[in-house]
């Protein structure tokens, strides 16, 4: 099996800095993509941030140029530098990752719990 655990969320002033962190743990053979999504309330779970295993970052338009998806692969972790946030940001973010798990040699779809990240003054 694999866990997925998320930290890193809470309280934080407009347009201030959180950094979220993901660490994966289990029988894995190798992760493939790793990704942020969130979800606020009465939206659909939507994606923030996903990176390759080759480091290749995509984000959502609304978070371009604020934050920041990075991965240690050698950790199996995922991090997310989420700068200049606003109430907009305000939302569950979950990690996500695709990973090749013992006894299998593709790859499967992997959640977090969800960490909260409140945006307010």
């Amino acid at each position: 099996q694999v866990q997925l655990v998320e930290s890193g969320g809470g309280l934080v002033q407009p347009g201030g800095s959180l950094r979220l962190s993901c660490a994966a743990s289990g029988s894995i053979r190798s992760i493939n993509a790793m990704a942020w999504y969130r979800q606020a309330p009465g939206k659909e779970r939507e994606l923030v941030a996903r990176i390759s295993r080759g480091g290749d970052t995509n984000y959502a338009f609304s978070v371009k140029g604020r934050f920041t998806i990075s991965r240690d692969n050698a950790k199996n972790t995922v991090d997310l530098q989420m700068n200049s946030l606003s109430p907009e940001d305000m939302a569950v973010y979950y990690c996500y990752a695709a990973v090749v798990a013992a006894p299998y040699y593709y790859d499967n779809h992997y959640w977090g719990k969800g960490t909260l990240v409140t945006v307010s003054s």
